[in-house]
């Protein structure tokens, strides 16, 4: 005869209670609405961070310059007012008039690459900004929405040739070269490693065969080092970020000063608004590292936060992309995905000094309307295809038939 332990039940009790949890989840992922769900809440919460953080980034920068703290969130403000609608707009887009806009879009997009890299404004080495009147813009932010849109139209062109090596490569190959080259010209060699991260990701998904990816991370690797030993300051950045405090008032002093920013958070944070960093010590403290302003000031669990609500669109877009039968919808959603995500990643390594210090801003969250405008378009087109999948769609018509009917009772 055994006798019952009490340590068994409180052990049967927790189990219970940690499979209660995972059947939740379980039921919660699997809601037709939830790929929706996410890609709002997560890019929400994302925008809302960004604006606190830029804010707090900028505000002596602001002062600094023009005598009042808010003059740059302001103009991130701005761009969201018109980023938002912009959004929605891409949202309710129909498929066919979206892909009808591919090639309009890639062309241009070509032109103005080409514009930039004859008459575009130099910034911090890089001739990568397009003036048009009083407004500078980043042509190649908006390239990056374009290419994909392009890619993803062709391949769904092709999806029943895609099993021929000439339909994978041709015209998407060329094409996307062709814009990555033009971004090389204007010295951008961030933007251009984000075109090819993207360039990579379609092949993948399309099934290009594992050797033509052997080649060309061959061939961009040659590439790469080339454009960094015939550069001084981009050699000098990309070898400094191997040990930053080996050049720590020299060219290591924005990775060396990031890193403090982020160890003095600690797991919470000094507060929002605390940081030191920010007092002139952190160039581009709210642009390509505000990640480090928010690691100070938000500590770890802030800096985790952010990571996770990106790995959180990235798990809704792939619901979508895995669940659709449009081949465009799979297509275009991988590729948003690659490229919001590949640029988190370069972004943070930069900051986290894993990375040479390449001049990425940080989606959602950085400064800058031609980074922040082209990247919630592309949130939008998302939101837009979790929205049209079968179920959802049919979720979405029952809410508005039980709206309706209880409106009508009143």
């Amino acid at each position: 005869m055994t006798t019952a332990h009490p340590g068994d039940d409180r052990l049967g009790l927790s189990l219970g209670r940690v499979t209660g949890w995972t059947s939740a989840l379980r039921d919660a992922l699997g809601r037709p609405l939830t790929s929706y769900y996410l890609l709002v809440g997560a890019s929400a919460l994302l925008l809302t961070i960004g604006l606190i953080m830029v804010l707090s980034a900028s505000s002596v920068r602001s002062y600094q310059f023009t005598g009042d703290s808010f003059t740059i969130v302001r103009r991130q403000l701005m761009w969201v007012l018109i980023g938002v609608p912009a959004a929605f707009l891409a949202s309710r887009l129909p498929l066919r008039l979206l892909r009808g806009l591919a090639y309009v879009g890639f062309s241009v997009s070509l032109v103005l690459l080409t514009l930039t890299a004859f008459i575009g404004v130099e910034r911090n080495g890089n001739t990568n900004w397009l003036a048009i009147g009083p407004l500078v813009i980043q042509p190649s932010e908006i390239a990056k929405l374009a290419l994909v849109i392009w890619a993803a139209h062709i391949y769904a062109n092709k999806e029943r040739r895609l099993d021929s090596f000439h339909q994978i490569v041709v015209p998407v190959v060329p094409g996307m070269l062709l814009a990555t080259g033009l971004v090389i010209f204007g010295k951008d060699l961030g933007t251009a490693l984000i075109l090819f991260a993207i360039l990579l990701g379609m092949l993948w998904v399309v099934g290009a065969p594992m050797r033509f990816f052997v080649m060309s991370t061959l061939i961009v690797g040659v590439g790469v080092f080339a454009m960094a030993t015939t550069n001084a300051e981009r050699f000098e950045r990309i070898t400094t970020f191997i040990d930053p405090f080996k050049d720590f008032t020299g060219s290591g002093w924005q990775p060396a000063h990031g890193l403090y920013a982020l160890s003095s958070g600690g797991t919470f944070g000094q507060g929002i608004g605390a940081s030191q960093q920010k007092w002139g010590y952190l160039p581009e403290a709210h642009t390509d590292f505000i990640f480090a302003v928010l690691g100070e000031e938000l500590g770890l669990v802030g800096t985790l936060l952010v990571v996770g609500l990106f790995l959180t669109i990235a798990y809704a877009a792939l619901r979508v992309a895995r669940e659709t039968a449009d081949p465009f919808v799979r297509y275009c959603s991988f590729g948003i995905v690659v490229w919001l995500i590949g640029q988190m990643i370069i972004n943070v390594g930069m900051v986290l000094a894993l990375l040479p210090v390449i001049g990425i801003p940080l989606p959602l969250v950085s400064y800058g309307g031609s980074s922040l405008v082209p990247t919630l378009v592309a949130i939008g087109l998302l939101v837009g295809f979790a929205r049209r999948e079968p179920e959802a769609a049919r979720a979405l018509a029952q809410r508005r038939s039980v709206r309706s009917a209880g409106l009508s009772a009143r």
